[in-house]
């Protein structure tokens, strides 16, 4: 039966732990040939209902891909005309990566993949998406990030936040960085939908740092808070987590 998560996440020194709250937990099921295979009819919308996630790589490039029941990128969240209370629906690939990998600060958070779409803000500057000439209008269409996210209980008991930067402080970003204050790149790394399929292809800089890297996938709702402040970006809904624990089981090409 479909359920509500709502993600508790709990981090003690180096390692990744984490629980649901929720009427019950999915199971991770039998690796297919890469990745987690999970069970299907644990969101209530289709598109947001993982069955399956895998992280695959060549050389240094990685293909991130999420697997839903319904077609990948249906839905879209609804305007509601302000950047104070605006919504985000996301794909994610939370990962065991350092931040630093593409350009935090190191131990900065857990470090994400996100694919994204909110229609009351645009956070690309430098795409455009929509080929209009104008690199601000276009935040509805499907776009990648990384993220770097923290537990506050400001966004609820255990829940996560996009981390966000303190007035009058300069943390180490990536170039890329659209200048928002909170921890997130836009990277320009364009998603793929393939039916029911999300599809992201990231080249790192070196393989390396993709050895025994491990993911987990999540489908998620986040919202801006209501003031614009911190926390600026808190997750307020889980629609689906690849693993049912947020345990980060799936290892790179296993």
């Amino acid at each position: 039966m479909p359920r509500s998560h709502r993600l508790i996440y709990a981090a003690g020194g180096a390692a990744l732990t984490a629980a649901l709250l929720a009427a019950g937990t999915g199971a991770t099921l039998a690796n297919e040939p890469a990745g987690i295979a999970a069970e299907k009819g644990n969101a209530e919308v289709a598109d947001f209902d993982i069955v399956h996630a895998r992280l695959t790589t060549d050389g240094a490039t990685a293909e991130f891909r999420m697997v839903v029941s319904g077609q990948a990128g249906a839905s879209h969240p609804s305007p509601v005309g302000t950047l104070a209370n605006a919504s985000v629906f996301a794909y994610v690939w939370p990962t065991s990566l350092d931040a630093a990998t593409v350009g935090f600060a190191p131990g900065a958070g857990i470090l994400a993949l996100a694919v994204t779409a909110h229609p009351d803000f645009d956070d690309t500057p430098r795409e455009d998406e929509n080929g209009d000439g104008d690199a601000g209008n276009d935040g509805d269409l499907w776009h990648s990030h990384w993220v770097v996210l923290e537990a506050d209980d400001s966004c609820g008991a255990g829940a996560l936040k996009v981390v966000d930067i303190p007035p009058g402080t300069t943390p180490t970003v990536p170039v890329t960085w659209p200048e928002l204050p909170i921890l997130i790149d836009s990277p320009g790394w364009q998603p793929r939908f393939e039916a029911d399929s999300v599809v992201v292809r990231v080249t790192f800089d070196t393989p390396q740092v993709l050895a025994g890297a491990r993911f987990d996938g999540v489908t998620a709702g986040l919202r801006v808070n209501a003031d614009v402040h911190a926390p600026l970006l808190c997750v307020v809904d889980v629609f689906d987590v690849a693993s049912g624990d947020l345990s980060l089981p799936g290892t790179a090409d296993e």
